[in-house]
């Protein structure tokens, strides 16, 4: 009985980067540019 809420558990759910159009999960930088609300916060190398 303990494990039933288990199945109702899900991925969360991936928003489109507006600067790259990458996805990323929501209220969090992305991965792929750096941006978050429009601006830089972290630089990201490529290849690295």
């Amino acid at each position: 009985m303990r494990r039933a809420y288990n199945s109702v558990l899900k991925l969360p759910q991936l928003s489109k980067c507006p600067q790259c159009d990458a996805p990323y999960v929501p209220h969090r930088v992305c991965p792929s540019c750096g941006f978050y609300k429009g601006r830089q916060v972290i630089s990201v190398t490529a290849g690295a």
